[in-house]
Order: C-alpha cells, then sequence, then structure tokens
C-alpha cells in the first residue's frame, strides 16, 4: 500500500503565530513541495480568508494546470451553504478540504444544531460540490476529542459522509491531545468499522508526540499522513514532513512518492520565508545533526563507522561533519584534514589539537572553515622565540569615559608595567605598550593599516584573523594574529611583529618575511 502525503505548510503551517506568505512564496514553495519533493497532495489555503490569499491560489492553480498538478491542489473550505465552493472554483481550485465536526460538543455548541442537522448541512455542500466539478474531503475537526468522549457521534457522522460522495476523511487529533496508544486504538477502529473508506491523520504536536501519533496512525492501515514543512503549525505545529519521510522509509518501510534528496532544500526555503529558525538538533534538517562532536565518535567512524545509523546525510543532500572543540580529539582534526586535503605529522597535530580545545574552552565550536588557519597560526607561532610576551592585561570600556588599558609585560626576563587611555580598546593597549618603550629607550614600529577576518562562510564564532601592516625603519612588515576575540587577535599580531623586531632580524633586509609567513 503506497501511503498518501499531504502537506498543509501553506495552510495550517501559514496558522503559526507571526509567520505569514506573501503570493510569489507560497508559489515558491508549491512548485518545490510537488515538482521536487513529490508530495502526494497540497492545502494551499482557507476559502474566503482574504484577497492575497485568492490571489495567491489563483497563481498556484495556474501553475497546477500548465504542469498536471491540478487535482494536488487542496483548500480548506466550510460547511456554508457553497460560498467557499464559489470561492475556489473562482481561484481555479479542483479540490476542497470540508471543514466538519468531528465532536458532539462542537455540533452543539458551536454550532447549536443536532447531529442529524449537520449531517444535512454536509450532505448539500458535497451535492453541490459534485455539480461544480469540484472533488470533496472531509475533515471531522476535533475528532480526537471526539473519540474520547462522543465515539458514537464519531461512527455516525463517519457513517453518513461514507456514503456520500466524498473521497478521503482525514482524521485530525486538532488539539494534539492524544498519545501513541490512543491514537492507535482509535485509528483500529475507524479502519475496522470503515475498511473501504480511505483515511488521512492529522496530528498535532502539543505533547511532543506528533511524528510518533504519526508512527501509530500508519501502523494501523491507515493510507495518508498529513505534514508540515520544519512542523510549522498552530501552537506547537505538526508532524515535520523531514521526520515522517524517515519514519515511512526507515521504519514502517512503507511505499510513498516523496523525494527525500530534496528535502534541506526546500526546509531551508520555508525557514526564510517564514523567518523561523530550524532548531540546530532538528532531526534530519537540523544544522548540527549530522555532526559528530565526540573524539570517541570520530575515532569509531574511522576504523569501521561505528558511530552510523540509517538516517545517513547523503540521502538528503547532507555531508556528516565533525566538530571541532572542546570534546575533539586527534580523529575529529584528522577526519577534518582529510576532508581539506590536509596531512600534519604527530607533533603538529598535537598542537593543532590542543589549540582547537583552548578555543572551544571560549566558545561554542570551531568550524572546518577555521582549521586552516588555526593550523597556520599554531604552526607559525611553534618557530617563534618569546623574547617578549604579555604577562596579562585588562581592556575596560564604559559610557562617557574613554578606553582604559593596564598591561603587565615580560621584556627579556624582566617585568614590566603600564596604564594609558586611547580612542578604543586597542589603542589604549597600544598606548600603554608604546609607553614602556619609550621608558626603555626602544624604537618601535608604526601601524599603518589594519585589517579583520574570519574565515570563509561566515560560519565561525570562534575565530578572529587580524592583519596588520608595520613601518619600520622604512619596511612594510605584515604580522597576523588569530583568536576568538578581535582585540586578542590584534594583540597577538602585535607580540609576533615585536619579537621579529628583538630578534634583530631585520637587519637582513626581507627576512622580515620569512620570519612573519613561514
Amino acid at each position: 500500500m503506497r501511503i498518501e502525503v499531504m502537506d498543509t505548510t501553506l495552510r495550517d503551517g501559514e496558522q503559526t503565530t507571526g509567520v505569514s506568505f506573501n503570493v510569489g512564496e507560497k508559489l515558491a514553495m508549491a512548485t518545490m513541495l510537488l515538482d521536487e519533493v513529490k508530495v502526494d497532495r497540497l492545502e494551499v489555503a482557507s476559502a474566503r480568508v482574504s484577497d492575497g490569499e485568492f490571489a495567491a491560489v489563483q497563481k498556484i492553480t495556474n501553475w497546477a494546470n500548465k504542469h498536471g498538478f491540478i487535482d494536488k491542489i487542496e483548500v480548506l473550505g466550510f460547511v456554508d451553504g457553497g460560498i467557499s465552493l464559489q470561492w475556489i472554483k473562482d481561484a481555479g481550485g479542483k479540490v476542497i478540504n470540508l471543514l466538519t465536526k468531528g465532536s458532539l460538543k462542537h455540533v452543539q455548541s458551536q454550532l447549536k444544531k443536532t447531529p442529524e442537522q449537520h449531517i444535512t448541512d454536509i450532505a448539500k455542500v458535497v451535492d453541490t460540490a459534485d455539480t461544480m466539478g469540484i472533488k470533496v474531503n472531509v475533515y471531522l475537526e476535533d475528532w480526537s476529542n471526539g473519540m474520547l468522549t462522543s465515539p458514537e457521534y464519531v461512527y455516525q457522522i463517519t457513517e453518513a459522509i461514507s456514503k456520500m460522495n466524498v473521497q478521503r476523511i482525514m482524521l485530525p487529533d486538532t488539539l494534539g491531545v492524544l498519545n501513541p496508544d490512543q491514537t492507535f486504538e482509535f485509528c483500529t477502529q475507524m479502519v475496522t468499522r470503515f475498511p473501504n473508506t480511505h483515511f488521512d491523520f492529522h496530528s498535532h504536536n502539543d505533547y511532543d508526540m506528533a511524528v510518533a501519533n504519526a508512527f501509530s496512525a500508519l501502523k494501523t492501515g491507515i493510507k495518508g499522513i498529513h505534514t508540515t514543512v520544519n512542523g510549522l503549525g498552530e501552537r506547537a505545529g505538526n508532524a515535520p514532513l523531514a521526520s515522517v519521510i524517515g519514519l515511512l522509509n526507515d521504519h514502517l518501510k512503507l511505499p510513498n512518492n516523496l523525494d527525500e534528496s530534496n528535502i534541506i532544500t526546500v526546509s531551508k526555503v520555508v525557514e526564510g520565508f517564514s523567518g523561523l529558525r530550524i532548531p540546530e538538533n532538528q532531526p534530519i534538517t537540523g544544522y548540527n545533526v549530522f555532526t559528530q562532536c565526540s573524539g570517541v565518535h570520530a575515532d569509531g567512524d574511522s576504523k569501521d563507522n561505528l558511530y552510523f545509523n540509517n538516517l545517513m546525510p547523503e540521502r538528503f543532500g547532507r555531508n556528516r561533519k565533525y566538530a571541532l572543540g572542546k570534546t575533539s580529539g586527534k580523529a575529529n582534526i584528522k577526519k577534518n584534514l582529510e576532508e581539506l586535503g590536509i596531512e600534519l605529522d604527530v607533533e603538529d597535530m598535537k598542537k593543532v589539537t590542543q589549540r582547537v580545545i583552548q578555543l572551544g574552552d571560549k566558545k561554542e565550536t570551531v568550524t572546518i572553515e577555521d582549521l586552516p588557519f588555526i593550523i597556520a597560526d599554531v604552526l607559525k607561532s611553534s618557530k617563534s622565540n618569546e623574547d617578549i610576551c604579555i604577562r596579562n592585561y585588562n581592556l575596560s570600556l564604559a559610557h562617557d569615559l574613554r578606553p582604559l588599558a593596564s598591561i603587565s609585560m615580560n621584556i627579556k626576563g624582566e617585568r614590566h608595567d603600564e596604564t594609558a587611555v586611547g580612542d578604543g580598546q586597542y589603542d589604549a593597549f597600544m598606548k600603554a605598550l608604546w609607553r614602556i618603550y619609550t621608558k626603555l629607550g626602544k624604537k618601535h614600529p608604526t601601524l599603518k593599516d589594519y585589517i579583520v577576518t574570519i574565515p570563509p562562510g561566515g560560519k565561525t564564532d570562534a575565530l578572529v584573523e587580524t592583519v596588520i601592516t608595520w613601518d619600520y625603519d622604512g619596511l612594510e612588515i605584515k604580522s597576523r594574529g588569530l583568536a576568538a576575540d578581535q582585540t586578542q587577535s590584534a594583540i597577538e599580531a602585535t607580540i609576533k611583529v615585536l619579537n621579529v623586531i628583538e630578534e634583530g632580524t631585520l637587519t637582513r633586509k626581507g627576512n622580515w618575511k620569512e620570519e612573519l609567513e613561514k
């Protein structure tokens, strides 16, 4: 049995607080979901909502007509004497998802009608739809509470609707109240009582069980399941499309039309259009879900893929990554170096690993884009003497006060302390530093240029690179610092150039470049 997947990102997903899609965005998402992800059906709007919604449905149905998808476009409509049907027809739609009442309480308290009256009203809409050439699916709104409090009413209305010209009956857990055991029990009762009826299940995530409930429903013989991209939806949202793909293909092994390789693309597009970021630990689509942090895991993967599962990132157009941070080991570093095509000896590997751990203690994660910067910085630093070093420094910045720097440094084993103010924290540091040099009668270089960058891609929060151009006795010298903080990286670049000057290597013209760049 092939499972139908109906995605309702453009209707139920748009009911997420603060989310509103414009016409162009709706069309773009519709084309991706149908043409690339290959969902079976798409619920694109609610009838009678707004002129903008009408225009969006027109755009989508025009596109769908040209590409053979018109029967897959569905619009939520109401038992309103045919008004919704006319709205859908005018917008070019061919399918109505008719919202009816799936609990006795809703019929009596909201509609103020008897079950028989409500069934009569539904029949009139279905008959009208038939004359207009519009196919009908039926939602039993609040079905889950109906099964909990008024099951005989649910059976009564389902019996009546199943005899009408209706394609599907859709069972929503409207308020997200069910657990997997209840879902299995109630869906089993529906499938058993009405074996010739096509049922869909529509879950909500109020108790964080939307996917688990979808799993239970599908085990009973339910033929269709509803999703939204990134789990968008009212309140806590709906079952995420990506998670449903995983359970269909891996756990239930049920046939379906979905193309899982395109799920990450549509997920990112919906993230951008909705303005709601995908949680970094969101299964399948989250930024970190295919990233191993532990060095033990990386080591196991290197030896025999010991920490792989069936959710291989390549299935979803992604790649496995090995995080660089304080829990990293040599195996993580090695995995990333292999991807970059870089090879280090044992001693250099130890130095780089230690630097990654140090950065990880200060920030959350070091990215692969950082690694070449770290390698270059560590290996260059290890070749430099430390005649001049900073013991400690304190930089302060306060409103309506000039930045202040207090520093303590060693110059050839002797301690020197100084304090100064400046136009910025680095400027204050430099003024304090040059005061020490002036007292000692030492010549110092003049800063000519100062460039701050982060590694390519802009994804890192761990590193800042500062390259400073100096003038010293007519020689142009460049020094480079790398640190988690911009000012710290500038200070490192400054100390590097002072050590090269102190070593006297600049007396051999041109050797300054070898000292700082090797």
